[in-house]
Parts: C-alpha cells; structure tokens; sequence
C-alpha cells in the first residue's frame, strides 16, 4: 500500500502553527496540517445563552461556529448565507467542536461569560475537523491566560488538554491523519476526540458500503492514540511559542 503523499501509514502529515492571526480576536491560531489550514479564534461575551440563566445553571458557556471559506476547495463553495440556512455538515461538525472543547474546560470557572470559538476553514485537504479541534485548544488556552491576566478568571479553567485525529481503512490498510484523497477512497474513516488523560470524548466511525470488524476496530483505535500522543507533543511545542499574554 502506498499513500498518496507517501507517508507511512502511523505518521501524521506535518503541522505548523501561526499565532494571532486575527487581531481582534482574544486569542487565535492558524493551525496547518498538511493542505489543510484552518484559523480557530475565540471572542468573548459577558453573558451566557438564555436557557442557561432560566435554569440557573452556574457558570459560563463555550461554544463553536465552523466555516469553509469559498476558496478553501478546488471548485467554489457557495456561504452559507446564500443558502439561507447552515448545511448540514456544517452544523455536525460546529456541535463536535464545541462538545470537544467543553470537555477541556470547568464552565463554572468561566464565570458569567460566554467563549465563543470561530472556525475557519482556508484550505480544505481532509481532516478540517480534526485540524479545528486541535488547533482551537491552543486559542482556547490562549484566550483563558488572557482571562486571567487581565483579571476576569480567578482560575484557569482548563480540565486538560484535547486533540482530535482521523484514521481509516485504506487498501485494506489502517492509516492515520487522512487526506482528503484517502477519506474520499477509504472504505472506513473514523475522527476520534481524546484529552491528554487518554479518555474518549467522541467517536465517529462508519464504513463507506463496507463493514469493518471489532480486531480492525481496535487496531485504529491504537493507530489514534498513537497519533493523538504526537499532537499533544505538538500543541506543547506550540504552547511555548505561545505569544506574551
């Protein structure tokens, strides 16, 4: 089995990191991995939604919007706007991202806030997910030292570190960090969610007209770890390039 960039089946694609790429943001990141380049940036606004403040539920909120810019694909892809409504897609993959990110934090330590994560896709080569996930930790935990330096945290809220990855089933092989030619040809792909402690936080696994077993099952499962572990390594070079709060 040879991949199409020729990568080894367990190696990721190579990351590199851009911070503050948006001024007005309280923290953002350009994370590339590979042809996929995303921007994840985080505002922030001093409430939370309604149907919080009517139950009463302590804390703030955390939430993500997810975008592939027109550009970002060969052929150009329409706004949403211009549909009048968010596709689908979009929206499943808005609701991981912030299922994901809140699994990084204490909301109670948040206080009365609300943080809200901005995705933004550039380039779109496989993976956009993942690479937003990963990459919007570090803005996260950028955007919370912000917090707290300038005095609106008492605490860090962050609970611990998160990244996602993708893995599949290509050739009949288990690769990981798939591009977009290889998750167009795979017949089972998978995006896994984990934090640093090594706990799941979300599995999407389906086979395309195939079906897989529980041993292929675990064998991407391993592969994820694996590459999972190389992510948070990287966040951690990344984190000590942060810029000064």
């Amino acid at each position: 089995m040879t991949r199409p960039d020729g990568r080894a089946a367990d190696r990721l694609r190579t990351l590199s990191f851009t911070w503050d790429v948006a001024p007005n943001a309280l923290a953002s990141l350009l994370l590339k991995c590979g042809g996929t380049q995303v921007i994840a940036a985080v505002s922030v606004e001093n409430s939370v939604p309604k149907w919080k403040e009517k139950q009463g539920i302590p804390g703030g909120w955390l939430t993500a919007e997810y975008s592939m810019l027109p550009y970002s694909t060969g052929e150009r892809k329409a706004r949403d706007i211009t549909r009048g409504k968010l596709d689908g897609r979009s929206q499943e993959i808005q609701r991981l991202i912030g299922r994901s990110l809140r699994a990084a934090v204490d909301l109670e330590k948040i206080g009365p806030r609300s943080l809200w994560i901005d995705c933004d896709v550039l380039a779109a080569d496989g993976g956009t997910r993942t690479t937003a996930i990963t990459g919007a930790f570090l803005a996260l935990k950028l955007a919370c030292t912000r917090l707290r330096s300038s005095g609106q945290l008492d605490s860090d809220p962050i609970v611990s570190p998160v990244a996602a990855t993708s893995v599949g089933l290509y050739q009949s092989t288990p690769i990981l960090d798939l591009c977009y030619l290889e998750d167009r040809d795979a017949s089972v792909d998978m995006n896994v969610v984990m934090n640093a402690r090594g706990e799941f936080i979300e599995l999407q696994a389906s086979g395309e007209e195939a079906t897989f077993s529980s041993t292929q099952l675990e064998h991407l499962l391993t592969l994820a770890r694996t590459g999972i572990h190389k992510l948070f390594t990287f966040q951690q070079k990344a984190w000590r390039a942060r810029p000064t709060p």
